[in-house]
Order: C-alpha cells, then sequence, then structure tokens
C-alpha cells in the first residue's frame, strides 16, 4: 500500500533525544569524558561567576557547545546557534531540550570571553587527560616537541611605524599611496594597529613574512596525544623556550625522560638545560651551518631513532588543529584570547582521537 505525501504536523510530539542517537555514535564517548572532566572543575566554574544576577549560559554546554564548533568545523557563532537550532545530535551532545531555545549568538560570545579570565581550556586539558581510562593510555617518560605558525587576525596594512608617521592621508580615507619597495619594517620599529599582540615572522628562508603567533605542543610518544599546548609571540627563540616551559614539570621525576624535536632545537644552550633536567635531548641534528650540539652518546641508541620517527606525529596534530578546527588563521586578536583558542583545539583534538584508542586498548 502507498503511503500518503501528508504534510500536516502533529500538535503534539515525543521526542527521546537519547534514543535519536545511535548506541555506537563516536560522540557518545566524547561526551562521556567531556562530562567527567567538566564535572573536576565546578569549583572553577563557580569561581568565575557571581552568586547574584541573572542566570548566564551554563559553562558546561557553553564548553560542549565549542567542541562542536571545532568538530565540525563551523566557522562563526551564528552558524553554530543555526545549527542547534534544527539538529537534534548537537542538542543532545551540548544539553539543550527539543523545546528549549537557542541562545543569541552575541551573548554566546560575550560568556565565552568569561572563560579567559579562569584559563579554562588549559585546566580542561589536564582534566581530560586526568581521567584514570585515558591516563592510562600515555606514555610518561617518552615526549616530542614542536611549533607552528599560526597567522593573526590582522593585515600587514595595519603594521605601521610605532612612531605615528604612518597615520591616515590628509586627503581622505584610511590609507594612504605609499611605495614600500626598499623600506624595512620589522617588530622593533612597526606594531599592527589591529593586534598588537602580532609579531612580524616568516617561516624560512624564501617565505613571505606574516603577522602571526607561535603555537606550542607537547606529545606523548606512545599515543600521539597532546599533553600540553601553549601560543606566544612569534620570534626565533619562542620555540626552545616554551619546549623548556612545557617539559620542565615533567623533567623533576626520580627517572630520565626523552624528548624529541627537530633541528630548530639542536642548540647548545637548549640540549645543555635539558640535561640539567635529566631530559635526554633527542634533537635531530643541524649540521648545515655549524657544529651539532647532538653527538654519538645521543645518536648511537635505538631510541634516538624511535623518537626520530614518532616526534613528526605531532604534524598530524597541528593539522587537524589548523585545519579542521579553523586555527589556521585565528579570529581572534590579543595572545590571550588566540592563546584560549588554540589550546581549546588541542583538547577537541584529543577528544577526536580517544573512541578509538579506547577501545583498541587492554582491558
Amino acid at each position: 500500500m502507498r503511503g500518503s505525501d501528508d504534510r500536516t504536523g502533529s500538535l503534539f510530539s515525543y521526542v527521546d533525544l537519547e534514543a535519536r542517537v545511535r548506541s555506537d555514535h563516536p560522540l557518545r564517548v566524547i561526551r562521556g569524558i567531556v562530562n567527567a572532566a567538566l564535572e573536576a572543575l565546578q569549583r572553577d566554574f563557580s569561581a568565575l561567576y557571581s552568586p547574584f544576577g541573572r542566570p548566564s549560559i551554563p559553562p558546561e554546554k557553553l564548553l560542549r557547545a565549542m567542541l562542536l564548533q571545532a568538530f565540525y568545523s563551523i566557522r562563526s557563532e551564528r552558524q553554530l546557534m543555526e545549527r542547534l537550532e534544527f539538529d537534534l545530535l548537537f542538542r543532545w551532545f551540548v544539553g539543550l531540550g527539543i523545546d528549549d531555545a537557542v541562545w543569541d549568538h552575541s551573548v554566546f560570545s560575550k560568556n565565552r570571553d568569561r572563560l579567559l579570565e579562569g584559563d579554562i581550556a588549559a585546566k580542561l586539558l589536564a582534566a581530560v587527560l586526568s581521567q584514570p581510562r585515558v591516563k592510562r593510555l600515555l606514555s610518561s617518560d617518552h615526549f616530542s616537541v614542536d611549533g607552528t605558525l599560526i597567522e593573526a587576525w590582522a593585515s600587514m596594512k595595519s603594521f605601521k611605524p610605532k612612531d605615528g608617521s604612518g597615520g591616515p592621508p590628509a586627503g581622505g580615507g584610511r590609507n594612504g599611496d605609499a611605495d614600500f619597495h626598499g623600506q624595512k619594517r620589522r617588530n622593533e620599529t612597526h606594531a599592527s594597529t589591529t593586534d598588537p599582540d602580532a609579531r612580524l615572522y616568516r617561516k624560512g628562508a624564501g617565505k613571505e613574512a606574516k603577522l602571526c603567533f607561535m603555537g606550542h605542543g607537547l606529545m606523548e610518544n606512545r599515543c600521539g596525544l597532546v599533553v600540553d599546548a601553549g601560543l606566544t609571540q612569534a620570534d626565533g627563540h619562542a620555540e626552545r623556550v616554551a619546549a623548556l616551559a612545557m617539559i620542565e614539570p615533567r623533567g623533576d621525576r626520580s627517572g630520565r625522560i626523552t624528548l624529541g624535536a627537530d633541528k630548530a632545537y639542536d642548540t647548545r644552550d637548549f640540549v645543555n638545560e635539558l640535561r640539567s633536567m635529566h631530559v635526554t635531548p633527542h634533537v635531530a641534528q643541524n649540521t648545515n651551518s655549524r657544529k651539532s650540539a647532538i653527538d654519538g652518546r645521543t645518536t648511537r641508541h635505538r631510541g634516538y631513532r624511535a623518537s626520530q620517527r614518532i616526534r613528526k606525529r605531532i604534524e598530524e596534530a597541528f593539522g587537524w588543529i589548523k585545519t579542521i578546527a579553523g586555527q589556521d588563521k585565528t579570529s581572534f586578536r590579543g595572545l590571550d584570547r588566540a592563546g584560549f583558542a588554540f589550546t581549546f583545539a588541542a583538547v577537541a583534538y584529543n577528544l577526536v582521537r580517544l573512541p578509538k584508542l579506547l577501545a583498541e586498548a587492554p582491558p
């Protein structure tokens, strides 16, 4: 019997969102991990909000919605709110009922900025990794570190002299006629009027210079999960300084640990600092223009070759963070706000990988 094309909706509908999501959906595992991590951050959330006034967006729902934005490459808060309006999977993950109203995108953005005050992104990363079933996946003695450039939300036209000589033209308009050929623009003499925290930097010889930040990640070598992440201003020493800051808390222990890195970290000062922390520097040798700080005492071991092979997996994390999570060019201004988004994207990367890792882990 042929069914009828009936387009009249029911007056009442009983929709169980829990039943609408299939039992083996990856977001079920992710939601369980996220809920446990958010439960551990209750005191941190309470410290950010006043006990008086109108209720705001619950930080738990706010963070779950932000995770969906990273998982599904949603470009803006406006598009995220539109998706929450009709997508039952999104409503289930965030914790909204079928009849609950969706927030205004501007209210969502203002409430998100409140989380910057408590360094919530870094605390959420630690809370996810500290859960027992996740912690047993992690290596505690073998790590890799690397850095990547994050383009700033500022154009080169905003990079003007600090002495004020690059003001608007007398004839009107924002940008006057100028011939930049032969002019030298440096961070010491120029700054961006759009984002003063951004720095002019280029990835290597022959590459164009851009206004950018430098993102850093520390990866454990067993499963390739990011255990620490952060953003700094871009300069020639930022990668090594950030690496020392991330590995130092893990180096103060009885046994020695290893740290894999590319040849940009092959400097005598960096290698000596690692050894003073009881960290074995599995750094790639840079023999292009000088003598390497890594000698045969390190390279002759089989573990060194293993670290050099595994350390490249950190590029997978950076690739996901920059393409899927949309951090190739940050949409935030200021080091603090851009750094929050970068660290939060690292949390999302770990969560995407955990369902498969937990399923393959031995009981």
